[in-house]
């Protein structure tokens, strides 16, 4: 295998993006469909990766705006609901907010066990640094809060999810480098779902 690249989501990928996310997230009945993850892409086409070799795809990356302590519902597309916690109520997800949620990331079975997932990750706190996020957030899935909290992540069992993610979701932040970027604010009552 060579060593894969990182650039834009295109149309073209959307076959794989598909395939990649029903693979990894059906059996637990967390997968979104198409139309969910396309929404996604279009709220914010430059924060969402795909990653490739030479043998072609390897795996994606979607990410977005959107407010501390609130997250995409799973079953609801975009434009159904964006910037919108499990409360309901609205907030900004637009490029200027301060926050950059990694919303899904899946590396392609031939791919996985090469750090891949890393260095997507690391692309995304690069490109949320440069867009000025001061945090990233995201939630993780099957248990996955121990692999996230090696990268700077922290779990803020306190925020509250949507159905959609099941019962043992946990919504997890890290701050971004830069001169405040020690913690991760608290949440005010109005922001907890």
């Amino acid at each position: 295998m060579s060593d894969p690249w990182i650039r834009l989501l295109h149309e073209d990928d959307w076959p794989d993006v598909i395939t990649a996310e029903e693979r990894a997230y059906a059996p637990s009945g967390l997968s979104e469909g198409g139309a969910a993850l396309r929404s996604r892409h279009r709220a914010s086409p430059s924060t969402c990766f795909v990653l490739e070799d030479a043998d072609g795809f390897c795996g994606y990356l979607l990410a977005l705006p959107y407010p501390l302590f609130r997250c995409p519902d799973l079953s609801r597309a975009e434009s159904d609901g964006a910037g919108r916690g499990s409360s309901g109520t609205s907030g900004s997800s637009g490029i200027g907010g301060s926050n950059l949620h990694a919303h899904d990331l899946v590396i392609a079975e031939r791919a996985r066990g090469r750090g891949l997932a890393d260095r997507l990750l690391l692309h995304l706190e690069e490109t949320g640094r440069q867009a000025g996020h001061r945090t990233l957030s995201l939630v993780a899935v099957r248990g996955s809060q121990v692999l996230w909290s090696r990268l700077g992540y922290r779990a803020r069992p306190e925020i509250g999810l949507p159905a959609s993610y099941g019962t043992e979701a946990v919504y997890m932040a890290k701050p971004l480098a830069g001169p405040s970027a020690d913690t991760v604010p608290s949440p005010s009552r109005a922001e907890v779902g």
